[in-house]
């Protein structure tokens, strides 16, 4: 997975001169690693690290740049990057900040105030429509004989069972049966015109 090309330069330790003090212990660096070889050790980390906080596509993009970054900074081009890691890390941190920002811009740039926006009216020929329907359903619901009725609304208004409208007429549970197919029939009929 090679996506650093040679235009970029290798990360080198600049040669000390006679004249030049010799830096602390803690400060000398060990070993120079060119930008491929950097990018062949933590390339796969900081992909890991993106693919967590972007999308996958976007995660590639991202080390692309992080190493773009990376070797164009004045640090790279000045002197050797004493823990490269760390350097890419902040880059990386830091390219998340940035695409952040800009998502919070998008998003307010978008934004538009409620009071902005016109509010739909009802619909009236949804209402209409209601209206038509529930005087059908009434007048269906009047043609019925009073027993019937009377049975109908027991059990889908009250919510009473087909045992407790047979006790309570003094029917059986065919008759209850009976007046309930009699009036969904003909309610049914009514709503369908």
């Amino acid at each position: 997975m090679r996506m650093i090309g040679g235009f970029l330069a290798a990360v080198t330790v600049p040669p000390l001169g006679e004249d030049d003090p010799l830096p602390p212990e803690d400060r000398v660096v060990r070993h120079s690693l060119g930008l491929e070889d950097l990018y062949r050790v933590h390339g796969p980390r900081l992909l890991r690290f993106f693919a967590r906080r972007a999308d996958r596509q976007d995660a590639i993009d991202l080390v692309q740049e992080s190493f773009v970054r990376f070797a164009s900074s004045a640090a790279c081009r000045d002197r050797t990057v004493e823990c490269p890691e760390a350097y890419l890390n902040q880059i990386a941190t830091n390219l998340l900040r940035d695409r952040a920002k800009l998502a919070l811009q998008r998003s307010l740039s978008s934004h538009v105030p409620a009071e902005d926006v016109p509010l739909a009216g009802a619909d009236l020929l949804a209402t209409l429509e209601a209206r038509d329907k529930l005087n059908r359903l009434q007048n269906a619901l009047m043609r019925l004989k009073p027993k019937t009725r009377e049975i109908f609304l027991a059990h889908r208004l009250d919510g009473l069972s087909y045992r407790q409208i047979a006790e309570r007429s003094g029917l059986s549970i065919k008759g209850v049966e009976w007046h309930m197919t009699k009036a969904i029939d003909l309610l049914d009929r009514a709503l369908r015109r």
